[in-house]
C-alpha cells in the first residue's frame, strides 16, 4: 500500500454499526489525521471531563463516511460495539504510523523465527505456511 499519496483508506466494521432504522453500517472511509484534529480533541471540553471520551472525538473527525452517513458524531459511535471500537482504534493508528502490526515468532518445529502481520480485528488472517509444517 502506498501510504504517500493515500490520504483516504476504506474498512469494514467486523460487526457494524445499528442504525436507528435497523440498519447495519459495516464499510465506511477513514481519513488521515491533522495536527488540527489533535488540537481540536485536546480543547475539547467532553475531554477533559472523561479522557477517555476523546478516542469518539477522533473517530469522529476521520471517519469520513461510514455506509451512507456522512455526518459522523461523537454520540453516533457512543453505539459501536466494543470490538467495532478497538477495530477502529487499530485501524487510526495503523494508517497515521504508516506501518503494519507485525510479531515475531519461532516456529515450534525448527526453531527459526519468522515475522507475522497481524490481522485487524474482522479481517481475515492469513495462514502462515512454513516449509517444517508442510509434510
Amino acid at each position: 500500500m502506498n501510504y504517500q499519496t493515500m490520504t483516504e483508506f476504506n474498512f469494514t466494521l467486523p460487526h457494524g454499526l445499528v442504525g436507528d432504522s435497523e440498519t447495519v453500517y459495516r464499510q465506511g472511509t477513514m481519513r488521515l489525521a491533522t495536527a488540527r484534529d489533535e488540537i481540536s480533541v485536546q480543547n475539547d471540553p467532553r475531554v477533559k471531563e472523561n479522557l477517555a471520551y476523546g478516542v469518539l472525538i477522533y473517530l469522529s473527525l476521520v471517519i469520513t463516511r461510514l455506509g451512507d452517513l456522512s455526518n459522523i458524531t461523537p454520540q453516533l459511535l457512543e453505539n459501536l460495539s466494543v470490538l467495532d471500537l478497538a477495530y477502529l482504534r487499530e485501524f487510526y493508528n495503523r494508517i497515521n504510523q504508516h506501518r503494519e502490526a507485525h510479531i515475531s515468532l519461532q516456529c515450534p518445529h525448527c526453531q527459526q523465527q519468522l515475522e507475522v502481520e497481524l490481522a485487524l480485528a474482522g479481517e481475515r488472517s492469513a495462514t502462515l505456511q512454513h516449509n517444517s509444517m508442510k509434510r
